[in-house]
């Protein structure tokens, strides 16, 4: 029986990604065979249940009852691909054979979305199931229009507007070809490469390890695309080293965890969602590249600094050079690992291919490149680790887009989205727009507990991003507004994902790591507020008030980042002189906002600023407690 558990898992685990491969890339096309979109990931769905109740078995292992309820589950989907063509046409009628296999899916699937993503998410939708069937008995503005129950089940079962829609075929098109790329590059030695290229080039500097982790973890999270991922793949290297050279194990979660998740907003892929924030404001991909470069800049000049500070609080020092990796013997190792992102490059911008074709080709390339490298082709054990791991991580994402098709399906179906866009209108209308923006943020890292990036991105474009738009916000600050607030909610306590798995792999406290991580954090939660009121953070505008913007930007986040130096010295002094340079960082980064974005007194506050960093850090160091051993 466990033979056989472990075989039908591993089938259903390497069917997913080969799947997805086959769809991206139209081969059924080549065969004359017409499937719809619907049909494909009700199939890919049915696998991703039966994978989830196999991998998280209600016992200490999977026995018959994990068996039937994932063959039940599958089958259950895949009867919705079998008749999807023959229920276009009688969509209006609503008899048990759809209804009664839909309950069962819908059911089948929440409870993998349980197993696999954890109770929370898993609890947000249910609550959102129910409010879509008894939503009607709840008062004023959250009175809902319900379906007739059977309407609403085969809704979510089989509609475009339900589980197999928009969220779903994003990531079927999209997210599924970085997840393989990313995966590809991990069990080949890409991974490696990237953190030994980085340990070469920082690990001898002050608080090297730490350093290493912001460069591996940023160059690997914005092809990945998972936070989790990236922190699995790099963390298990740089957390050891940053504890072995005297970083407390809270920091070093923190940081391995900050780190990885800001590889998500780093182009030039930004973890596959600069294609969706593209293809949502129909503009070029380029477009989104260079309005988020600035912000990603910024975040992380500001983590690396802090992270500079820290090791020099605690005097941390670098590792001896001669345990590190030399740069150039690392490149010339690892060389293949850098042409297929070049050519990632090439299909995109001067080829203009569909994304999800240019991952898949990058992808290839690297396969082309292990042969030439490695003169063999490449072993069991590397298509294993690629298909497998590919999809055990496509699991849990597959399910939680499916959710995120109920949640979707439920706001437009009972009007919640356009309630909620009234009340954030007029929230904004009454109050102004910042009280708007933060209740938005708040509502952005509710809804991204546990979410992945893409998907939580998707739900929120679609039911807040109308509303930001209305209140003057440019499209492009709008979008990337909530896709920074749903990313940093895996960083934001009491769920913090990130910092949960980085503390665990670290041995430290879950609450202190995740602390430390929203401290330094810190610019991905103010940064978005400023580009709302001036888009020249942005680069859109004239040159003057994007230069005077970039300058203020730059000081408020040394001011940012170097309280963390005075910060929690264990006197009341260094309290005072973080507090002082957290307002002073305020005061500084919205100076364009009280002065004009073309005043040139924003130069003398920038200044104001830096002269600030320099007097409080000078004298901070005669408060300083005696270093940490």
């Amino acid at each position: 029986m466990d033979k056989f558990n472990g075989i039908f898992l591993r089938v259903c685990f390497a069917s997913i990604p080969i799947i997805g491969i086959g769809w991206i890339l139209a081969v059924t096309d080549y065969f004359g065979v017409a499937l719809t979109f619907q049909q494909v990931i009700a199939v890919v769905l049915g696998l991703s249940c039966a994978c989830a109740f196999l991998r998280y078995p209600y016992f200490d292992k999977p026995g018959l009852l994990e068996i039937a309820l994932s063959l039940i589950a599958f089958f259950s989907w895949f009867w919705m691909a079998y008749n999807f063509e023959d229920w276009i046409v009688t969509a209006h009628e609503r008899t048990p054979d759809k209804w009664v296999p839909g309950a069962l899916s819908l059911i089948l699937m929440m409870e993998g979305l349980r197993k696999a993503a954890g109770k929370i998410i898993a609890g947000l939708v249910w609550v959102l199931i129910v409010y879509a069937f008894f939503g009607d008995l709840l008062p004023g503005v959250l009175e809902a229009s319900v379906f007739p129950p059977t309407k609403t089940v085969t809704y979510f079962y089989a509609d475009n507007n339900g589980v197999p829609g928009l969220v779903l075929q994003v990531v079927l098109n999209l997210v599924l070809a970085f997840i393989i790329f990313g995966k590809l590059m991990e069990v080949s030695g890409g991974t490696a490469f990237l953190t030994d290229l980085a340990m070469g080039w920082m690990g001898h500097r002050r608080g090297g390890p730490a350093k290493v982790a912001v460069v591996a973890s940023s160059a690997f999270g914005t092809i990945s695309g998972s936070t989790v991922g990236n922190i699995m793949s790099t963390g298990i290297v740089t957390i050891p080293l940053m504890k072995k050279t005297g970083f407390k194990p809270e920091y070093a979660g923190a940081i391995e965890a900050v780190a990885s998740n800001g590889g998500q907003i780093a182009p030039p892929v930004m973890g596959a969602t600069a294609f969706i924030i593209a293809e949502f404001l129909e503009i070029p991909y380029q477009d989104v590249v260079i309005a988020a470069a600035l912000p990603a800049l910024m975040y992380f000049l500001v983590l690396f600094i802090q992270v500079d500070a820290v090791a020099r609080r605690f005097s941390i020092l670098g590792l001896p050079k001669a345990e590190l990796p030399i740069v150039i013997d690392v490149l010339k190792v690892g060389w293949i690992f850098i042409l297929p992102i070049a050519i990632l490059m090439y299909f995109l911008f001067w080829m203009g291919y569909p994304p999800g074709v240019a991952a898949l080709y990058s992808a290839a390339s690297l396969i082309v490149l292990m042969v030439i490298r490695d003169r063999k082709l490449p072993t069991l054990d590397h298509w294993k680790g690629f298909l497998f791991g590919s999809g055990e991580i496509l699991v849990p994402l597959i399910l939680i887009a499916g959710a995120a098709g109920i949640i979707l399906g439920v706001m437009n179906s009972t009007g919640l989205a356009f309630q909620l866009s009234i009340i954030l209108t007029g929230l904004g209308e009454a109050h102004g727009v910042f009280v708007m923006l933060l209740l938005t943020s708040l509502i952005c890292i509710i809804l991204g507990m546990g979410m992945p990036t893409a998907t939580v991105y998707i739900v929120l474009v679609s039911v807040i991003g109308p509303a930001l738009i209305k209140m003057g916000l440019v499209p492009i600050g709008a979008h990337l507004f909530l896709f920074y607030f749903g990313l940093i909610s895996m960083l934001t306590p009491p769920v913090a994902i990130a910092s949960m798995v980085a503390a665990e792999m670290a041995g430290a406290d879950m609450w202190k790591t995740g602390f430390i991580g929203v401290q330094l954090a810190a610019t991905a939660y103010l940064l978005p507020y400023l580009w709302a009121f001036n888009p020249a953070l942005l680069l859109e505008g004239s040159t003057v008030a994007i230069v005077y913007g970039v300058i203020t930007c730059v000081s408020a986040g040394f001011l940012l980042a170097h309280s963390v130096t005075v910060l929690g010295n264990g006197n009341t002094g260094g309290w005072l002189s973080a507090i002082g340079m957290y307002v002073a960082c305020l005061v500084v980064g919205s100076s364009t906002i009280w002065l004009g974005t073309e005043n040139a007194l924003t130069l003398a506050v920038a200044a104001a600023g830096l002269i600030l960093v320099w007097i409080i850090t000078r004298r901070v160091k005669v408060l300083d407690p005696a270093p940490a051993k």
